[in-house]
């Protein structure tokens, strides 16, 4: 019952009379065990959430939207403490949602299991409990106001990136929710920000990131654990159409989807185009589309410690490379966009899309997914410079590689003949 004890220690609620016109909303408590990155149980948890589905916008809530540090971010610190040899720390927070202050006024039945005082019917909460839709806006808040108090400012680029320079030193917060990560070129001053958030937020030390872990957990979840590995994350040889068919496959299509796509986001860029691909027919998934899916799980048993290794380099460099499928989809011929930005030589930031258009020629998609690569690269050349300028180094200049020569002409000359004369020159 440790959260609950929590809850009293922070002082979560008062009691009021419940105002005319005001409703309760109500109560649970929810059961969990928390897990060691081995998978080993290290706790069990019992936690209080209130029933926020019943909150009303305008009344006891209004904005909810908080910001979550963004994986090309992680990745682009984690790359750069590689190349400096800084250490990394990963903290969690304790209960965080429990730290911030209520702003809207709002009221919750008596928890099941408590008793207090008979004459009063309900509770007002005074911190963001858990199960409130504003709960983590208000402890993002709260982080941040306190973090930015103690020397740091937030990043140009990323709201969840903090940076704080002294004396020729850096150190870096990202923030992930309650997860915490720090890093930087002084452990003087990493360990002085270590202590100033724990004087402020309870903090454990949560050790290694395990996305094995991940993989284990989603092979299993759809009955994929036992199966036979394969080389590859998807078979070329035949093509996948969509279907008019009036019936769905019988299988956990669009869940198993969306599972490969957070891997894909994380860690996984080699699953990147068969997870993208299998996504096209999430409307009427038939039997070979399943099929194609359970594909990517035989893949991914036999590449369990898969993932991206950043290493110490002599030299940051920083370059992109964009390419295009041409037609490569039977049903429509559209075309599928994929770039990748190396960090020196590790992906920080990959993305294969398909096309909203269809282009009339190879030059044409090579030409969009270019537009597409520049995009991305715009921004995360700016955030990388913003990160080695606080490290007092040079940032590197941004190079995206194109192996189509009617594209690259097409960026320096104006043609505009042929078949490349309707393409926007916004394009790029």
């Amino acid at each position: 019952m440790r959260s609950s004890s929590q809850c009293d220690f922070v002082e979560c609620f008062v009691q009021p009379s419940l105002p005319n016109g005001q409703r309760a909303i109500g109560t649970k408590w929810i059961f969990m065990i928390k897990r060691k990155a081995d998978g080993s149980i290290e706790k069990y948890k019992a936690s209080l959430v209130v029933k926020g589905f019943r909150q009303k916008y305008g009344i006891d809530y209004t904005e909810t939207f908080s910001p979550v540090v963004k994986y090309v971010t992680l990745r682009m610190v984690i790359a750069i403490s590689k190349h400096f040899g800084w250490p990394i720390y990963q903290l969690d927070v304790v209960t965080a949602f429990l730290y911030g202050v209520m702003k809207e006024q709002v009221f919750c039945v008596i928890p099941e299991g408590v008793e207090l005082d008979s004459t009063f019917d309900c509770l007002e909460l005074v911190k963001s409990i858990y199960g409130l839709k504003q709960a983590s806006r208000v402890w993002n808040e709260t982080f941040d106001e306190y973090v930015c108090s103690i020397g740091f400012q937030v990043s140009d680029f990323d709201p969840c990136l903090y940076i704080k320079t002294s004396d020729g030193h850096c150190v870096f917060i990202l923030v992930y929710v309650d997860d915490v990560l720090a890093t930087g070129s002084s452990l003087e001053l990493i360990a002085q920000t270590k202590n100033d958030l724990k004087t402020r937020f309870e903090m454990t030390d949560s050790g290694k990131c395990a996305f094995r872990r991940y993989v284990d957990d989603i092979l299993k979840r759809f009955g994929m654990d036992d199966c036979k590995a394969v080389a590859s994350p998807v078979d070329m040889s035949s093509r996948l159409v969509s279907s008019d068919a009036t019936t769905k496959v019988d299988a956990p299509f669009r869940e198993a989807v969306g599972a490969l796509m957070h891997l894909t986001t994380a860690t996984r860029p080699d699953i990147a185009f068969a997870v993208g691909y299998v996504s096209r027919f999430m409307e009427n998934p038939q039997e070979e589309h399943w099929v194609a899916v359970k594909r990517i799980f035989r893949y991914l048993q036999g590449t369990k410690t898969h993932g991206i290794c950043y290493k110490p380099s002599a030299r940051i460099d920083f370059r992109g490379y964009s390419d295009a499928d041409w037609a490569g989809d039977l049903t429509d011929r559209k075309s599928t966009l994929e770039y990748t930005f190396m960090l020196p030589v590790s992906p920080v930031s990959w993305g294969s899309k398909k096309d909203p258009s269809v282009s009339l020629s190879t030059t044409e998609a090579e030409y969009i997914a270019l537009s597409l690569a520049i995009q991305e690269g715009k921004w995360i050349h700016r955030l990388l410079c913003e990160i080695v300028m606080a490290a007092n180094e040079e940032g590197p200049e941004l190079m995206i590689h194109e192996d189509n020569q009617s594209c690259i002409k097409m960026t320096k000359n104006p043609v505009n003949h042929g078949r490349a004369k309707h393409i926007d020159i916004d394009e790029l």
